[in-house]
């Protein structure tokens, strides 16, 4: 492909470039390294906050004075 058929495409856009966060998945491959107990932990924690985020939600969407 030429740098005129990249710049003058023709009804067709390229497709569009998907961005991850690299350091989340590095941080899942080093989790998934931990022994049983340290993950058990590390999973306890991960769940905790989550919940405590979704009850913050659930309160600010339903219960809080409007």
């Amino acid at each position: 492909m030429t740098v005129d058929e990249v710049i003058h495409l023709e009804d067709s856009m390229p497709a569009p470039v998907r961005v991850e966060d690299k350091t989340a998945n590095e941080k899942v491959q080093l989790i998934s390294q931990l022994d049983e107990e340290d993950k058990s932990a590390l999973y306890r924690i991960i769940d905790g906050m989550l919940t405590k985020n979704k009850f913050q939600t659930f309160f600010e969407q339903n219960i809080a004075v409007k």
